[in-house]
């Protein structure tokens, strides 16, 4: 049995990756092609659900600042975080990412904002 989960849908105007589990950097890979598919087919807002994430590493980081550069190339889009628990919100912080991302209480309203 797998320790995370990842559960794209596209949706009308971005696309929400509900996220579960821990994303340590064995599994950043796995990350790094849910998210290059969507990008693959030419969309570019993505909606990360964090709220039942509950550890992310350097590899994760790592992957999310790619994609990040990748989508918002030509100002095509941008990736908003949704719910992240105030654990994940201070490793976002302590690696100086708090501010490269959109963060918003619930996915409903990270959707919305596109």
């Amino acid at each position: 049995m797998s320790d995370q989960q990842i559960v794209p849908t596209e949706l009308k105007r971005c696309d929400l990756f509900k996220l579960a589990g821990r994303f340590d950097s064995s599994k950043a890979q796995d990350v790094e092609a849910a998210f290059s598919a969507t990008i693959g087919a030419g969309r570019f807002r993505l909606v990360l659900d964090m709220s039942a994430v509950e550890y992310i590493s350097s590899g994760f980081l790592r992957v999310l600042m790619a994609t990040q550069k990748e989508v918002k190339r030509f100002n095509r889009g941008d990736i908003y975080l949704a719910a992240p628990s105030q654990r994940i919100q201070d490793v976002l912080k302590l690696a100086g990412l708090d501010a490269m991302f959109k963060t918003y209480a619930t996915p409903e309203e990270a959707v919305g904002a596109w």
